[in-house]
C-alpha cells in the first residue's frame, strides 16, 4: 500500500496584537485630554464665524477693561480682545496638527526603514537625523523664515522638519527588536515584499508608541508655532493669532492683564490636552506591557 506524503505550506508564528484604541479611552486621564483637545480645537475653528467685531479694526481706546461692551477688554490697538481671541486659535488648530502628521510621518518612515534595513542604510538614515537634530528646532525655522520670509506653508514645513529626527529615532529604537521576531524572519523567509512587511507587520505592532508620539510632537509643534509668533516670525499683524497676541499687549500687561492672559490660557489648554493623552496612553503601555 502506497502512502502519500502531502506538503504543508509554513504556517506564519503568532503575531502580537497592537493595542485597541478603546483600551486607551477607558483611561480618565486619556478622556479628559481629548475633551480639552478637541474643546479648544472646536473653539479655534468655530471662533471666527461668531465674532462679535472685526478683529481687525479698532473699536476703542487702548487698553480698556472688560465691560457690557467689550467682554474682555481691548488691547494695545484698541481691538476687542474677545473677537481677537475668537479668531486667532484658526491658525494654531490646523498648522500644528499638519506639521505633526508631516513630520512623524515622515519620521516614522524613516525609523521604520532604518531598523528594518540596518547596516548602511541604517547609518546614512540615523546620521542624517543627527544633523538635523543639531539644530535647535526655533533656530532652524528663524534661519529660513528670515530668508523665505513667515508663509504659513513654510511654517508647516519647518515645524515639521524639526520634530521628524526626534520621532525617526524613537520609532526606529522601537521597531528594532520587532525585526528579529519569528514572524518578521518568516515573513522574509517567504519572500514577502519588504514594503509589505513594513506595512502589515511592523507597522501594525508599533501603534502605541507612534500614539505617543504623535500627542508628544502636537504639543512641540504648538510650542513652536506660538514661539515663532511670540518673537514676531510666525503669523503677522494685524491678522489675530494667539500668540502674536501675547507678544503684542505684554507691555500692558499690568493696566489690561486679559489680552495677555486670555490667549496665553488657549494655549496652555491646547498643551494640556495633548500631554495628558500622550502621559495617560504611555502609562497604559507600560501597565501592559508589565502585566504581560
Amino acid at each position: 500500500m502506497t502512502h502519500t506524503t502531502r506538503t504543508q505550506a509554513p504556517v506564519a508564528p503568532a503575531r502580537t496584537r497592537p493595542a485597541g484604541f478603546s483600551r486607551f479611552l477607558r483611561s480618565g486621564q486619556v478622556r479628559f485630554g481629548t475633551l480639552l483637545l478637541v474643546a479648544t480645537t472646536a473653539f479655534a475653528l468655530v471662533g471666527p464665524l461668531v465674532t462679535p467685531y472685526d478683529p481687525l479694526k479698532s473699536v476703542g481706546m487702548s487698553y480698556q477693561l472688560p465691560g457690557a461692551e467689550h467682554l474682555l477688554g481691548t488691547d494695545h490697538l484698541g481691538y476687542d480682545v474677545w473677537s481677537r481671541l475668537l479668531a486667532g486659535g484658526i491658525h494654531l488648530a490646523w498648522m500644528a496638527p499638519t506639521a505633526t502628521i508631516l513630520g512623524v510621518t515622515a519620521g516614522s518612515f524613516i525609523g521604520l526603514v532604518s531598523a528594518y534595513r540596518r547596516g548602511w542604510a541604517d547609518v546614512l538614515l540615523m546620521r542624517s537625523m543627527d544633523v538635523l537634530l543639531a539644530f535647535p528646532g526655533i533656530l532652524f525655522a528663524l534661519l529660513f523664515v528670515s530668508i523665505v520670509g513667515p508663509q504659513p506653508w513654510l511654517l508647516v514645513l519647518l515645524v515639521a522638519l524639526a520634530i521628524m529626527p526626534g520621532c525617526a529615532r524613537v520609532i526606529r529604537g522601537a521597531t528594532w527588536p520587532l525585526t528579529s521576531s519569528e514572524y518578521v524572519l518568516w515573513a522574509r523567509a517567504v519572500g514577502i515584499p519588504g514594503r509589505r512587511i513594513l506595512l502589515g507587520e511592523l507597522l501594525p505592532n508599533i501603534t502605541s508608541p507612534l500614539m505617543v508620539e504623535f500627542g508628544v510632537r502636537l504639543m512641540v509643534s504648538v510650542g513652536l508655532l506660538a514661539s515663532l509668533s511670540f518673537i514676531g516670525y510666525g503669523i503677522q499683524p494685524p491678522t489675530a493669532d494667539w500668540g502674536l497676541m501675547v507678544s503684542e499687549n505684554r507691555a500692558g500687561l499690568a493696566i489690561q492683564p486679559i489680552a495677555v492672559l486670555a490667549p496665553m490660557v488657549f494655549i496652555v489648554l491646547y498643551t494640556v490636552g495633548g500631554n495628558l493623552i500622550a502621559e495617560g496612553t504611555a502609562r497604559i503601555i507600560a501597565r501592559t506591557e508589565g502585566k504581560a
